[in-house]
């Protein structure tokens, strides 16, 4: 892994992560009801963190590796409806789209990971916590949108 690399796909999670400035929840989402497992406010942002870090260096570990262009095409497919989601669902309030949005990043993550997992285990292991996150948004998406259908376009 190189820095700059790193740095590279840094900037690419962080241009996904500023959708997150530009489309707050607001009071809109506030209003929604929600299930009662629904993680705390102050988690989003300490996760995305750490999330953006992992996928950041996975991306890294396989960079300029011979054979690594699925998987660097995977990745970013990944981060592009990455930073579609919070447009779709709070800047459109879309609950329906977004739930499109986030079945098609599972399956984007999902895919990048195993890709990862064929030529560098670490960058492999560095995904599994990302899927885990995308999984628990998804049920939460879901569940959202079971409980607002008057929301629901």
């Amino acid at each position: 892994m190189t820095w700059l690399y790193f740095g590279i796909f840094l900037c690419a999670c962080a241009s996904a992560g500023a959708t997150g400035g530009m489309f707050q929840p607001g009071e809109w989402y506030k209003s929604l009801n929600k299930p009662s497992w629904t993680p705390p406010n102050w988690l989003f942002p300490v996760a995305w963190t750490t999330l953006y870090l992992c996928i950041s260096g996975a991306g890294a570990r396989v960079a300029g590796m011979e054979g690594s262009g699925l998987a660097l095409a995977l990745w970013a497919l990944q981060i592009a409806l990455n930073t579609l989601w919070t447009p779709v669902f709070f800047g459109k309030r879309n609950i329906k789209g977004g739930m499109v949005v986030l079945a098609a990043l599972w399956i984007a993550v999902a895919a990048c990971m195993i890709a990862l997992f064929r030529l560098d285990w670490i960058a492999g292991l560095l995904f599994l916590p990302y899927l885990a996150w995308v999984s628990t948004a998804g049920a939460l998406n879901f569940s959202v949108m079971q409980l607002n259908p008057s929301e629901v376009r």
